[in-house]
């Protein structure tokens, strides 16, 4: 299934934040004179010449770090390794229109809302690529994964423990989880406290990918992210195989001869990590058919080659301000929110938000490729997405004025506010090194705040590399007070896994009774009525945008630059090529 729900996330679905440098004078000379109009962006690669058997699939990562190489759907946690396992996917559903399962993919799925139970039936005669055949239990060992006590995820939640018995089976009150039935080697009928909308996308707790039991039964749980079962020879449903990995570099993939939509045209694909700087030359030289993670900062680099066709797409994800307002504690495993939190002023919060001149980065550094955010929701899902929402727009005075209003005055005349107790007031920004412009466009929102009187610091001193990132921000680093960073939504609008008390996504650390309430009305039994859903989304929405406590940054469009030598390929979400159909028309990429 193609990016199914907030737990399967593009970084899971954290997305690199890559912006362009920005400010006044002569840094405008770097902004692209006309914007791309990103309606007309192709999601489809043409090529008419006659293919070539076989050959070698050259693709290119773009990426500032190394990929940490957690090639397991239960265990991952960002975009990176989620691109790598896209070739050698474990998935079990596909989609059709607005996002919903269809019947076409590995498994079917039934519902009975009023039984609150759910079916899913595989197809028969499926091997996995050791040739040992799929079953039910390969189905079902996921969700004993993430329930387990010792598990080392983060997809324990309010979603998985939706189903009946995954609690008790966690916590050691029993031996399995009782919501979960084996009919058959191909049937499974799971029993859930809940019936919404979102298990048709994937919510609920429903699982969408399987795992091979008969290789990783034997392994702790505890012990599975370090295992050579998941980090050097995954076994794969999907339409390729890991043959040989260089750690954090490169992947080699080679056909799987047991896919069960047939083998794959192409003998290989090989798929190596390459810096943004130097992503547009590579591409120009013929060294990559596909760069995936491409920085939309960096279009003008690409627009004009002659060997390349770039296709675009909105994006899934938008890009965010988080503030940290407590911490996760792990034994509870819920969110606790500390009231003396520095960023626990909502009108603090407000002022940050309305002191930022996104405006001017959209318009003078992004080719139309970015736009301003008001919502929590991507405009693609358009039945829930609140158009309405004002959101944050550049207002200096409005920050000023909201900080005078929240006691916090420059009482020592140095152009910084104290805070209301008259003590200096610094707040410690996290943000993701990328690009060589990263550094330049945080400084220039750190030039942005001080004109409102804040003083912004890096937690660092500098931009932090991607996986250190993450690692201070999910650990809840004190020197942390915010952060930017990106959320990759899945094809399952409900923020239940990023936003509730024990979703460990939600890095803000931020709850309330009002918000947990918001949440539940969006995936309640209320809500298979659609009218109540859309309903319930806006008032989620007016709610966190009200908080400011995560604040919208960016809607983003994908560019995906493809080679001419490239066969069958598009970037569709629904019906789109699939990679056992993919060739090429030329031995080695067009120059």
């Amino acid at each position: 299934m193609k990016k199914k729900n907030w737990l399967m996330l593009l970084l899971v679905g954290i997305i690199t934040l890559v912006l362009a440098a920005c400010g006044g004078g002569d840094d405008k000379k770097e902004s692209s004179k006309e914007k791309v109009d990103t309606n007309a962006l192709p999601d489809t690669a043409t090529n008419k010449d006659e293919a070539i058997k076989g050959g070698t699939l050259k693709v290119g990562l773009v990426s500032d770090s190394p990929f940490q190489g957690i090639f397991n759907w239960e265990l991952y946690e960002d975009a990176y390794d989620s691109e790598i396992m896209a070739y050698a996917s474990n998935s079990i559903f596909d989609t059709k229109e607005d996002f919903l399962i269809s019947d076409k993919g590995l498994a079917k799925l039934d519902v009975d809302e009023d039984a609150k139970k759910a079916t899913i039936t595989i197809q028969k005669d499926v091997k996995w690529s050791d040739g040992e055949p799929f079953t039910i239990d390969d189905v079902i060992f996921p969700y004993y994964i993430i329930a387990d006590k010792d598990y080392t995820g983060v997809r324990y939640d309010a979603d998985l423990q939706n189903i009946v018995g995954a609690v008790e089976y966690h916590d050691g009150k029993a031996d399995d989880i009782s919501g979960i039935k084996k009919i058959d080697d191909h049937t499974a009928e799971i029993t859930f406290k809940k019936i919404s909308p979102a298990i048709y996308s994937g919510g609920d707790g429903l699982w969408g990918y399987a795992e091979p039991k008969h290789q990783l039964k034997d392994i702790k749980i505890k012990d599975l992210v370090k295992s050579d079962e998941v980090r050097k020879n995954p076994v794969t449903l999907g339409a390729f195989v890991i043959d040989k990995i260089v750690n954090g570099e490169s992947v080699q993939f080679k056909a799987n001869e047991n896919y069960w939509k047939g083998q794959p045209k192409l003998d290989k694909v090989v798929l190596e990590v390459v810096p943004s700087s130097s992503a547009a030359a590579s591409m120009k030289a013929g060294k990559y058919d596909i760069l995936t993670s491409y920085p939309a900062n960096a279009y003008g680099d690409i627009k004009e080659l002659k060997n390349t066709q770039i296709l675009g797409r909105p994006e899934l994800s938008y890009s965010y301000l988080g503030f940290k307002e407590g911490k996760y504690d792990t034994k509870k495993g819920e969110v606790v929110v500390d009231e003396n939190a520095k960023m626990s002023d909502q009108k603090v919060r407000q002022a940050v938000a309305y002191a930022m001149n996104i405006e001017e980065v959209t318009d003078a550094y992004y080719d139309g490729l970015r736009e301003r955010a008001n919502s929590l929701i991507p405009p693609v899902f358009s039945t829930y997405y609140d158009s309405k929402l004002k959101g944050y727009n550049y207002d200096l005075d409005k920050a000023k004025s909201l900080l005078e209003e929240a006691g916090y005055k420059d009482t020592n005349n140095d152009g910084y506010v104290e805070d209301p107790d008259g003590k200096e007031f610094t707040i410690k920004l996290a943000a993701m090194s990328g690009s060589d412009k990263d550094e330049k466009i945080v400084q220039f929102y750190i030039q942005n705040w001080k004109a409102a009187g804040l003083k912004v610091e890096l937690t660092t001193g500098r931009t932090i590399e991607f996986n250190s990132f993450y690692d201070k921000v999910q650990a809840d680093d004190k020197d942390i007070d915010m952060f930017m960073a990106a959320w990759g939504t899945g094809t399952n609008p409900s923020p239940s896994g990023l936003y509730s008390k024990t979703a460990q996504f939600n890095f803000s650390r931020y709850t309330t009774p009002e918000l947990e309430t918001l949440l539940s009305n969006i995936d309640s039994k209320e809500a298979l009525d659609s009218d109540y859903r859309a309903e319930a989304f806006t008032k989620w929405q007016e709610y966190m945008s009200e908080q400011a406590v995560t604040v919208p940054m960016y809607f983003r469009t994908e560019i995906v630059p493809v080679n001419n030598r490239v066969k069958g390929y598009d970037i569709k979400y629904v019906d789109g090529a699939e990679l056992q159909n993919l060739e090429l028309t030329a031995d080695a990429p067009v120059k």
